[in-house]
Parts: structure tokens; C-alpha cells; sequence
């Protein structure tokens, strides 16, 4: 005879682990964000956004309507160009 048994805290936790995994992978899914998940992947506020790369005409970004979005790909390419650039400058970034 076979007896299983299960800790329900712990099964509750392994589900939640896959559930955010696969949102994670959803999320990089997306083609185009907008302004928040911007801010979100990036771990900035709006402002220092708006100031470091949304208003910067070499940003990969476009207006529809009143709402910015970007592709998430030609984002992600610009933001690693930028940090290495960054970096090879000292590593400060003044975003006053």
C-alpha cells in the first residue's frame, strides 16, 4: 500500500513559483509596452524615464494617441548600448 501526504504550505508555494514563471515569460513576450512596464523592467521612476529616454529622439519609442510605447526588443538592445556606454564614462548618470 502506498501513503502519500502533503504539506499544503508548500504545495501552495510550488504553485505560486510556476505561476510567476510563467508570467515572467508571457511578460517578455510582448512585443510593445508601454510607459509603466517601462519604468518596471527598467527598475526606474517615470520621471527619470521620461528625463533619460523617452524625450530622447534616439530612444526606440513611438506615440499613439497620448500613449508611448516600445518595443520591447529595440529597448532592451538600446538599454545594453547605453550601460556600456555608461560604464566606460565612470558608471554616474545625472538625471537632474
Amino acid at each position: 500500500m502506498l501513503n502519500i501526504s502533503l504539506d499544503e504550505s508548500e504545495l501552495k508555494k510550488l504553485y505560486l513559483e510556476e505561476v510567476r514563471k510563467r508570467a515572467d515569460v508571457f511578460e517578455e513576450q510582448m512585443l510593445l509596452i508601454d510607459t509603466k512596464e517601462l519604468c518596471k523592467m527598467l527598475s526606474l521612476s517615470r520621471p527619470t524615464v521620461e528625463k533619460l529616454f523617452i524625450f530622447n529622439p534616439d530612444f526606440p519609442s513611438m506615440r499613439v494617441g497620448k500613449k508611448w510605447l516600445f518595443n520591447r526588443k529595440e529597448v532592451e538592445e538600446y538599454i545594453n548600448r547605453w550601460s556600456i556606454n555608461v560604464r566606460k564614462k565612470g558608471g554616474q548618470v545625472e538625471c537632474d
